[in-house]
C-alpha cells in the first residue's frame, strides 16, 4: 500500500460528510476489463484451451488467484496457479505498456476531486506491478493512497481493502464514497460500511439500500458524491476488525 496522505480531511461535527473517494481500477477508472479477458483467452489458447465466454462474468472483478483458479478448474489446464498468475500479469503488463484508456468521465472526476482537495484512493484487486503500470499512464498525483490486491491479507470481496484505504486516509468508512464496476467490488465496499456508486462494466448490478447504480462516470460529480454520503445513516460503531 502506498500513500501520500494529506494532513487533515474535511469533517463535520454532526452527521456524515464526504471525507474521501475510493475508486476501483479495472473497468471503473480505466477501460481494461476487456484487456484482461483477452489476455486470459490468449494465455489459455497457448495452453491448448478455449475459454467459454460465459465464464467472463465469473472471473471479472475478482482477485487474480480466484480468477486463475477458476479457469484452471474449468478448462482442466495442467499448470500451477503461481505459474499461471505470472503469465497473466506478464501478458497484461505488456498489453498496457503504451497506456490505458480512461473510462468516460474519469479524467473530469479526478480533476474535480483534486480541485476541491477531496482525497482519492485507488483500491484494486490487481497486483502492485499492474497498478504501478496503470498509474504511469493515469497519473500518480491523482491519488493520496493506493491499495493493491497483493498487499492485503484478504482481497475483494472481503472488506479489508476498503477498510485499509479508509484507515490509511484517516477517514471513516461511511464517509468514503466508493465507485465500483463489479458485484465483487460492491460486496467488498458494502461490507466495509461504505456508500457505493456502481457503474457496471460487464455484468449488471441491481440498486440496493446504500447503493446507487449509474450508467457512466459522466453522471458522477462531486455534488453527486456528497449527496450519496450525506444520505447514509451513520452507524453507531465501526465495522469489525479486518
Amino acid at each position: 500500500m502506498t500513500s501520500t496522505v494529506p494532513a487533515s480531511l474535511p469533517r463535520t461535527a454532526d452527521g456524515p460528510a464526504l471525507q474521501a473517494v475510493l475508486l476501483d481500477m479495472d473497468g471503473t477508472l480505466v477501460d481494461t476489463e476487456g484487456f484482461w479477458w483477452d489476455v486470459e483467452s490468449e494465455v489459455f489458447a497457448d495452453l491448448g484451451h478455449r475459454l467459454d465466454p460465459a465464464w467472463r462474468d465469473v472471473v471479472v472483478g475478482g482477485p487474480m488467484t480466484r480468477s486463475a483458479s477458476y479457469l484452471i478448474e474449468a478448462t482442466g489446464a495442467s499448470i500451477p496457479l503461481d505459474e499461471l498468475t505470472v503469465l497473466l500479469n506478464d501478458r497484461f503488463e505488456k498489453r498496457i505498456a503504451t497506456g490505458v484508456p480512461l473510462m468516460p468521465g474519469a479524467a473530469r472526476l479526478l480533476a474535480e476531486l483534486a480541485a476541491h482537495r477531496v482525497p482519492a484512493a485507488l483500491v484494486s484487486a490487481s497486483h502492485r506491478r499492474i497498478i504501478d503500470r496503470v498509474l504511469d499512464s493515469v497519473g500518480r498525483h491523482h491519488f493520496a493512497l493506493t491499495v493493491a490486491g497483493d498487499e492485503v491479507t484478504r482481497t475483494k470481496p472481503h472488506p479489508e481493502p476498503y477498510l485499509a484505504a479508509a484507515a490509511g486516509l484517516g477517514a471513516e468508512p461511511w464517509g468514503c464514497a466508493v465507485i465500483e464496476d463489479t458485484a465483487t467490488g460492491v460486496a467488498a465496499a458494502e461490507a466495509a460500511g461504505c456508500p457505493v456508486i456502481a457503474v457496471p462494466s460487464v455484468a449488471p448490478i441491481a440498486p440496493a439500500p446504500g447503493r446507487t447504480v449509474v450508467d457512466s462516470l459522466e453522471q458522477v460529480d462531486l455534488a453527486f458524491l456528497k449527496a450519496r454520503v450525506t444520505g447514509v445513516r451513520r452507524p453507531s460503531a465501526r465495522p469489525g476488525p479486518i
